[in-house]
């Protein structure tokens, strides 16, 4: 990703699992917003990312398979920061803190026997796992991850805009497809340029893409909010089609504050946004090259 923000992830894949979380920590606190456009979104303290709302920073996104049971990843997260007293400062002593996780989680139930699912373990796991390089693929929250008939996974990039850096994390879980049926051809021309055929896709409503996009710049949370916005945007060129009724796409921002932002603010923020579109779109386009086959699931690789 980019300074100051960590990565980790904890999985199982083994009889009877395919399913994990990834955590984005950012321990000295990032302002947040985020923006979700899917119609079956699962999601945990988005409310509090709205501009008009008290709480200005967070300290980690817990992104996670499970379904709503996922949700419970995030605990782990915050037991993890409130034995470090990482969090917003609720009372006298260091470790009065309540730590900040906003989190969101993919429908990935039928790739394990039912019950098996991330919990707070899952979260505390990833936390401990956290670096600045990470492992790509059928990791994390992405191990159980499908976009379209294919094995999707978790795929990032970085760009940088001027004196800024920004990075995206994608879980990729779409119940669209990377590849136009009509011509076999992928949507993004970055992920192929040869025709492959596609195999047909069951209905089992195995949907949704989460992710973060990151940057080192100084933004409010208005601002990190259109960063969200537009990183969107590069989901809907990846996969077609996208923010669907049953998924529930939901894509995070984080700015850490590191650079400030140049003047004038809002052509340096525009600039910004188009890079947000263009790094998730190349963040979904690695989950689905990462990705490899698991429980039947070919992967693009594989065509």
């Amino acid at each position: 990703m980019i300074p100051g923000v960590l990565v980790g992830h904890h999985h199982r894949i083994e009889d009877g699992w395919a399913t994990g979380t990834t955590v984005v920590l950012v321990s000295a606190g990032a302002v947040g917003a985020v923006d979700g456009r899917g119609g079956a979104p699962g999601t945990r303290e988005t409310d509090l990312l709205d501009p008009s709302n008290l709480v200005q920073q967070v300290h980690a996104v817990c992104l996670s398979g499970g379904s709503a049971y996922g949700l419970a990843a995030a605990d782990g997260v915050m037991r993890w920061l409130s034995e470090r007293s990482i969090g917003f400062p609720v009372g006298a002593q260091p470790h009065h803190v309540v730590p900040i996780v906003p989190g969101a989680v993919i429908f990935d139930l039928p790739m394990s026997e039912w019950g098996n699912r991330p919990d707070s373990s899952f979260g505390y796991a990833a936390c401990e796992a956290a670096a600045e390089t990470f492992d790509l693929g059928c990791v994390g929250a992405g191990a159980g991850a499908r976009v379209g008939a294919l094995k999707g996974g978790v795929g990032s990039a970085v760009s940088t805009v001027g004196a800024h850096q920004i990075g995206a994390l994608a879980v990729v879980n779409a119940a669209g497809e990377v590849v136009d049926r009509a011509s076999g051809l992928p949507w993004e021309p970055s992920l192929g340029t040869t025709a492959v055929t596609v195999p047909e896709r069951k209905p089992d409503g195995l949907n949704t893409t989460i992710g973060v996009v990151a940057v080192d710049a100084d933004l409010t949370k208005a601002e990190c909010r259109r960063l969200a916005m537009a990183a969107q945007d590069g989901l809907a060129r990846a996969v077609r089609p996208a923010h669907s009724m049953f998924d529930g796409d939901t894509v995070f921002a984080l700015a850490t504050g590191a650079v400030p932002l140049a003047e004038p603010r809002v052509f340096a923020l525009d600039a910004l946004c188009a890079a947000a579109a263009e790094v998730f779109a190349a963040a979904v386009v690695s989950g689905a090259r990462e990705a490899t086959s698991l429980n039947g699931v070919p992967a693009f690789r594989d065509l």
